[in-house]
This record gives C-alpha cells, sequence and structure tokens, in this order.
C-alpha cells in the first residue's frame, strides 16, 4: 500500500553555545550566542545540505538567538530566507534554567527527586512539563505541515524540541524521550503522512 507524503522535513539542532558544553539547561532567548564551534558545525551542515541539493521550500527557525544565529549561516549557504516560529522555542525551564543536573542535585534534590518519579507531568515552578512540552511541538508542527503540502521544510530549533518530534514519530513514550540523542550541528529527517510520521534518519552529522 502505497502512502502519499504531506510534508517532509528536515530539523536542524542549532550550533553549540557554551551552555551546550556544559550540559546546562537553558531557555533563555537572547543569550548565549553561538561560539566557534557552533559556527563550525553550522558552516559544515548547512554546505552538506547545499552540497547534497536537498530541494527546500521553506526554511523556519525558532526564535532564541542561537537558533537565529544558527539559520543565518544556513540561509547564507543556501541562499534562501527563513521565518522565525516562536512556537519551537525549548523547553521553558523556569528555576532549573541556567543549572546542570549536579546544580539540581544539590539545590533543588526534593525536586529532582519529584522529576524522577513522575518524568511525564512534572517539571519545577515556571517550568514546562514533558507532556506540555510535547502538546506544543505538536500544535506547531503540524500547523507548519498544513501550510506546506507536498513541500520539503528545514526547522533550525533545538535539542528538546528535535526529541518530541522524534518521540511523536515513533511513538515513543514521554518518559523516554531524553534518550534520542541529538547533537548539536545534526540533521534529523522526518516524514509526514495522513495519521501517521516516519523518520528517515536522526542526528546525522557530516563527514569531514
Amino acid at each position: 500500500m502505497l502512502f502519499k507524503r504531506r510534508c517532509k522535513i528536515t530539523f536542524i539542532r542549532h550550533g553549540a553555545t557554551i551552555n551546550t558544553e556544559e550540559n546546562r539547561l537553558f531557555d533563555d532567548e537572547t543569550y548565549p550566542a553561538l561560539n566557534a564551534l557552533g559556527r563550525y558545525e553550522m558552516d559544515k551542515i548547512s554546505r552538506w545540505t547545499k552540497n547534497k541539493g536537498l530541494k527546500i521550500d521553506k526554511i523556519y527557525a525558532s526564535s532564541a538567538l542561537r537558533t537565529v544565529q544558527s539559520a543565518e549561516i544556513l540561509s547564507k549557504i543556501c541562499s534562501h530566507d527563513f521565518e522565525i516560529i516562536p512556537q519551537l522555542r525549548s523547553r521553558i525551564a523556569g528555576v532549573w534554567s541556567g543549572m546542570t543536573f549536579d546544580d539540581i542535585e544539590q539545590k533543588y534534590p526534593n525536586m529532582l527527586d519529584e522529576y524522577h518519579k513522575n518524568p511525564e507531568h512534572y517539571w519545577p515552578e515556571g517550568g514546562e512539563t514533558t507532556v506540555e512540552l510535547n502538546k506544543r511541538v505538536a500544535e506547531a508542527l503540524n500547523n507548519i505541515v498544513e501550510q506546506n503540502l507536498g513541500k520539503r521544510i528545514i526547522i533550525v530549533t533545538h535539542g528538546d524540541v528535535i526529541q518530541s518530534a522524534v518521540a511523536n514519530a515513533l511513538s515513543i513514550p514521554p518518559c523516554n524521550q531524553f534518550k534520542v540523542y541529538i547533537p548539536t550541528g545534526s540533521a534529523t529527517q522526518i516524514s509526514y503522512f495522513e495519521g501517521f510520521a516516519s523518520l528517515v534518519y536522526s542526528a546525522y552529522i557530516p563527514i569531514e
């Protein structure tokens, strides 16, 4: 049985920053900027995208500085403008924003225990639970697919957003989606059909 593809989306995680290298949770939209490694990663994945000859109908990016800077590199190399979609922002971290898990374990051990007991529905004050994140990401992607039927899209966004998209495509339980590895400067592609999605590849980093 053949299925007609509605939309193909290539997700690109933004390049490295000081916070990704230190493995910090962070939701600040204005900080940090890409570092030298991040700019190198985006240059490499952008040139791979161009040289592979991927058809691009639209490029979207979240509104954070690090994703906008990443999209600017991609846009320049691929000669294609991009549009900002604020709903594709990273997970709202609340009081944990800017912290490593070692920091959280030291400062908020009880909160961390609560999270481990209920990773789908618990997140600290001011934050966004995994279920809430997934609902926001699904709504944003559904809108993008509906607006781009038959097209091929690139979305420059955050690791947790891409994890959510992959988990939804593969029916991975929310409590396990953090296990989906999405490195900075990598590409993940999902094809969307009526009623289901199919993962084409994930966490691809071009060979030198």
